[in-house]
């Protein structure tokens, strides 16, 4: 995600990086690269002017072009404004009502409106550890019920029975009943949309919203629509008054712009941001961490609560306790890669790692894939028993075995067999040290030349 502005955000910013001093003419350049990289990133137009004439004032101030590093102080300043434009603080889902709360999804169709109802629906239960109610009032998409039904039934939460034929404002009615009756904690509303924003549309949405009372109204908007997206939450701001934006497929969204100028062109916060198919692929959305991501700072905070929230605790302590005794095995380094898969993949985490766009370059032509992940476990799969416990019994015939059972090489065993044999010896190294040992001389006593 924000992959082009990322890279000229950095490149301009690399450039005052390698100046000791800084002059007014300096920072007036970069600030005029600042805006075209924004403009070319769909941001709007008033959006960049407000930007640009607010980080001119502060960037130059006496305090910047006088100060010991003034580069830094400006990258600081950038951060800062990317922050205040993204919204500042999280604005946290408001669940603080009585049962059960209701929370109505909104938006045009197409946008991912009934995924992203089975996507909060999941992360209320596995987060918040809410019962959820989903109820489908779209009865003019052919299947859209019968979709939000096999969505609820995928991430294990109630459904809504479906009885045809039943207009959105008795569907309403029947979801709250059913909220209420059976102790529900959230009931969640999936409108119906329209290729576009007519009388019709927001005239059914004001009838249920003013029936369902709820405590969120989300707007579900495709963020690589760019400012067509950003239009429509003006709209539907102005009409129906929404309390938070879901942007989804930001995962896909190169340039950016739309979650750049969302706060600021409707004055309500991003909640949520869809970043990839599947039901867990759903983020909350924190302002100082995709700043931090645009600039290429990583964002370790998120890549940790992703970690919690996909790794087995049992499972972990186990790893933990081999790690100690110095032994590792193709079974543990197996239990990794499904890891590494839970979290969304080796593109996903390395989007969260600080630097990691000045390596863009080597990354691509070490042809690291998402698809290495699934072959490794295809090789590791096609062992023994016996071999995945041991193995140093790999020979070349062995290899040959493996390599026909899991449709890759030779080659490809060998690399991961050399990966083995360097998580196998810095496991014994950290047996060696110990805990003393490690807290005195940290990753250097483990990974030579650190």
């Amino acid at each position: 995600m924000f992959n082009s502005l990322s890279g000229k955000l950095n490149g301009i910013l690399g450039k005052l990086r390698g100046r000791g001093v800084l002059t007014e003419a300096d920072i007036d350049g970069a600030l005029r690269e600042v805006r075209i990289a924004l403009l070319e990133a769909d941001v709007a137009l008033p959006v960049v002017k407000d930007f640009i004439n607010s980080l001119k004032e502060k960037a130059i101030g006496a305090e910047v072009i006088k100060s010991i590093s003034p580069a830094q102080m400006v990258i600081k300043l950038v951060q800062d404004h990317l922050t205040e434009l993204l919204g500042s603080e999280y604005a946290e889902l408001n669940l603080t009502a009585t049962p059960p709360v209701i929370i109505l999804m909104v938006g045009l169709q197409g946008s991912g409106k009934t995924t992203s109802s089975g996507k909060l629906a999941l992360r209320l239960k596995n987060r918040y550890n809410k019962k959820v109610l989903l109820a489908s009032l779209d009865v003019y998409r052919p299947a859209a019920q019968q979709q939000l039904d096999v969505l609820a039934k995928q991430v294990g939460v109630g459904s809504l029975p479906i009885i045809e034929g039943e207009k959105p404002l008795a569907i309403t009615r029947r979801a709250l009943e059913m909220g209420k009756l059976e102790g529900y904690d959230v009931v969640l509303l999936d409108t119906a949309g329209r290729l576009h924003i007519d009388d019709e549309l927001m005239g059914e949405l004001e009838q249920v919203k003013k029936l369902s009372q709820p405590l969120e109204t989300l707007l579900v908007a495709d963020s690589l629509t760019g400012q067509d997206a950003v239009n429509i939450a003006k709209q539907f701001n102005e009409k129906i008054g929404i309390t938070g934006i879901i942007l989804t497929r930001l995962d896909g969204d190169g340039r950016g712009g739309a979650a750049l100028s969302m706060r600021s062109v409707t004055g309500q916060p991003i909640k949520f941001a869809g970043v990839g198919e599947k039901l867990s692929e759903f983020e909350e959305f924190h302002p100082a961490r995709i700043a931090s991501r645009i600039l290429d700072m990583g964002d370790v905070v998120s890549l940790v609560e992703k970690a919690a929230e996909s790794i087995d605790k049992e499972e972990a302590e186990k790893m933990a306790a081999k790690m100690q005794e110095g032994s590792f095995d193709f079974d543990d380094l197996l239990s990794q890669l499904r890891n590494m898969k839970k979290m969304g993949g080796l593109g996903s985490l390395m989007g969260m790692l600080p630097g990691i766009g000045k390596i863009k370059e080597q990354m691509a032509n070490a042809n690291i894939d998402e698809s290495l992940l699934a072959r490794q476990e295809a090789i590791i799969l096609s062992m023994t028993a016996k071999e995945r416990k041991n193995p140093k019994l790999l020979n070349g015939g062995r290899k040959q075995r493996i390599a026909k059972g899991s449709g890759t090489t030779v080659q490809e065993i060998n690399k991961l067999y050399k990966g083995w044999q360097q998580m196998e010896t810095m496991m014994k190294q950290m047996k060696k040290l110990g805990k003393k040992g490690m807290l005195r001389g940290g990753l250097k006593n483990i990974i030579p030349g650190m």
